[in-house]
């Protein structure tokens, strides 16, 4: 009985200061030799308390060996290995992933802080999530990795996927060959894969309130396979930034909690990832149950052309014209920059805007970028508004300059100046009665900074996490959020929709290169309420250019269109017949993005996305080339079973198409087609 009693004071002991959820409950406890954790239905970490590394088994065959954590700390690199004692303990918890497990390891040794390693498995997941702390003094730190290791070769066209850290610059994805000597090195999340089997792992970050976190995968030209996930990534060239990483101070630091897990389909594995980011950091912003919205914004065509009465003249078309252009009862008509130039200041004439929409039956939107200060040129002494401090005041300081990217200059979302500034445009824009916003260039926000106002914020995502829930408390529910420039994951506790790839208007190449962010990030879907694929142009182009545009837009998730619709052209009628198809409308009321077919892209697109709305299934092909393609199409391949016959209509042209093992299909240059399938 004593022994038991001493067994439990030290479980107890190694468990304090955990943040334990309510209800947790502690048992067991192991000093010496191998534990296993096991996961899943088919998965097994092997910790050897002995040397401080861990296996990672699936089906009984290894598929990350001699893993282990890796902190710096003062110049110093303190690992797990370096430790003599371990002593293992488990939890039973239950969140927002479930009821499941946490296994602590708690790490002791001479001269060393504590550390702790922390895994936690869930009933039911393919995957676990894993972190790291180290507890003791006064520490500091910028580069923590929960694991780095090694892992097993993949057989056949073995790929990983470089992964963007924002959607800025026009940068792709690129799902590269993994090769011996090939490194790649991608911003929140990795993943290495086999083609053709689809067989791979995924690994990254899911939390992203005061890391930025790198995966690098390399193989050396020996083939040995290695990966490291860390929190404290700083690239310019990806990250935007022009310093190191922001160092994380105190007596406790915690590295980014990370997804791992190994899945029969990459895919698969890439859609847990997306969900598994919206459990782990919920939504700071209200959630959006209305329907998809869908709607227009000026920047597609009138940018700088903007005016009052050609917005006015397109409120018009939408209510007269497109009056069945609807997923709910309404549609937005969107002001995107340069609406301060058509109100010259004038909110009533904003007011007029917003009023006249809503009399239309339409939702009026707006734009604002609250992290830039586009006229640094002007110097620093301008006044703020809706504040006594200068501009001056509020710029991002990056050693002895400042932050500027896209030719505008960050300001410190931790100021008070720029939250006054904050405030005074959306008490405006809220008076004058808009329900949508866009916000743009969200990353400026999230630059590491040499000082930030807040001395309590020393990271470039603290900042941004700080400034991000002082906007949406401003905006107070009244407007469905909407970003377009900003950091991919970072992002989704804030808004409701947020843009895949950069600015994207009418040519086929504009349409691939949206398509290259969903081939490869379709699985953000499952992060925010939507995904969007930016403008849908029709102007000139050639009919199928335009097909193409307006499919990349409708399997990206939601619909936003952009010609300037306060005048008569090719593309009025276009729209017209296009736009108002109910059975195209049923595809934008899903919301949620296609899931591409190929993953051997490059940088370029798969050409066929798929999903299941309701008991029909759906086909999207795009051809990217100036000539004709022949297709075809694998029942077994596209996710369909072989051996049932399928009958489908494509919806744009009413052909009838059968569907059993393989259909062969040609699509004339620069267009696209949609299939309906249901089984015979």
């Amino acid at each position: 009985m004593l022994k038991r009693y001493i067994r439990y004071f030290i479980l107890i002991s190694a468990i304090v200061g955990l943040g334990l959820p309510s209800g947790a409950k502690a048992f067991a406890l192991k000093n010496a030799g191998t534990i296993d954790i096991n996961y899943g239905a088919n998965g097994k970490i092997s910790y050897n308390l002995n040397s401080g590394t861990l296996n990672v088994y699936v089906n009984n065959k290894a598929v990350f060996t001699n893993m282990y954590s890796s902190v710096a700390l003062k110049g110093d690199t303190v690992t797990s290995k370096l430790y003599t004692e371990r002593k293992y303990s488990v939890v039973h918890i239950s969140d927002g992933f479930g009821k499941g497990r946490m296994h602590i390891i708690m790490l002791t040794g001479k001269g060393l802080p504590q550390m702790r390693q922390i895994f936690y498995t869930y009933q039911g997941k393919q995957f676990f999530l894993a972190e790291t702390e180290v507890n003791g003094g006064k520490l500091e730190s910028n580069y923590m990795a929960p694991l780095v290791g090694n892992f097993i070769p993949l057989n056949g066209d073995m790929r990983t996927i470089f992964v963007p850290f924002d959607n800025d610059t026009f940068i792709s994805y690129n799902a590269m060959p993994f090769e011996q000597g090939k490194t790649n090195v991608s911003a929140e999340v990795g993943v290495v894969y086999n083609d053709r089997s689809r067989v791979g792992f995924v690994a990254g970050s899911v939390e992203h309130g005061t890391w930025k976190t790198g995966v690098k995968v390399s193989s050396s030209v020996f083939g040995i396979n290695q990966i490291s996930i860390w929190g404290g990534y700083s690239d310019k060239a990806i990250t935007r930034d022009h310093i190191a990483h922001g160092m994380v101070k105190g007596s406790h630091l915690k590295s980014p909690k990370i997804l791992i897990g190994y899945f029969d389909d990459w895919r698969n594995g890439m859609e847990e990832y997306g969900k598994a980011n919206r459990i782990a950091d919920p939504p700071y912003v209200f959630n959006w149950i209305k329907p998809t919205p869908v709607g227009w914004n000026s920047w597609g065509v009138l940018q700088d052309k903007l005016t009052y009465e050609k917005a006015i003249k397109v409120a018009g078309y939408f209510a007269d014209s497109l009056k069945f252009f609807r997923t709910g009862h309404t549609a937005y008509i969107d002001l995107d920059a340069y609406w301060d130039f058509m109100s010259k200041g004038d909110y009533g004439k904003l007011k007029q805007f917003a009023d006249y929409c809503t009399a239309k039956g339409l939702q009026p939107g707006v734009y604002w970028a609250p992290f830039t200060d586009w006229g640094h040129k002007g110097g620093p002494d301008r006044k703020v508004e809706g504040s006594n401090y200068k501009f001056g005041d509020l710029w991002t300081k990056v050693g002895d300059g400042y932050h500027d990217i896209d030719g505008a200059r960050a300001i410190d979302p931790t100021h008070p100046g720029t939250r006054q500034r904050i405030d005074y445009f959306i008490s405006k824009l809220k008076a004058c009665g808009f329900k949508m916003i866009k916000i743009d260039f969200l990353g400026h926000g999230a630059a590491e900074s040499t000082k930030f106002y807040d001395t309590t914020v020393t990271t470039g995502m603290q900042a941004y996490r700080k400034g991000m829930e002082y906007l949406v408390d401003q905006l107070g529910g009244q407007m469905f959020i909407y970003a377009a420039i900003s950091p991919s994951l970072a992002t989704g506790r804030y808004v409701h929709s947020r843009r895949i790839a950069c600015d994207a208007f009418k040519t086929i190449e504009h349409t691939k290169y949206t398509l290259n962010s969903v081939t490869n990030g379709w699985w953000q879907t499952y992060l925010y309420n939507f995904v969007d694929a930016d403008h849908v142009v029709l102007d000139h182009q050639t009919e199928g250019e335009n097909r193409a545009r307006m499919l990349s837009s409708a399997i990206t998730g939601t619909f936003i269109t952009g010609d300037d619709f306060s005048s008569d052209g090719p593309w009025s009628g276009h729209a017209k017949e296009w736009y108002q198809n109910s059975e195209f409308l049923k595809i934008i009321q899903c919301g949620k993005a296609f899931r591409p077919v190929e993953g051997n892209t490059g940088q370029g697109a798969s050409s066929m996305f798929v999903r299941q709305i309701g008991d029909s299934f759906y086909l999207a092909v795009f051809n990217y080339n100036s000539k004709a393609q022949a297709f075809v199409i694998d029942a077994k391949r596209i996710g369909l079973n072989p051996g049932h016959s399928y009958s489908g209509t494509e919806l744009f042209h009413n052909n009838k198409v059968i569907l059993k093992n393989t259909l062969n299909i040609e699509l004339p240059a620069a267009d696209a087609i949609i299939i309906k399938l249901k089984i015979n």
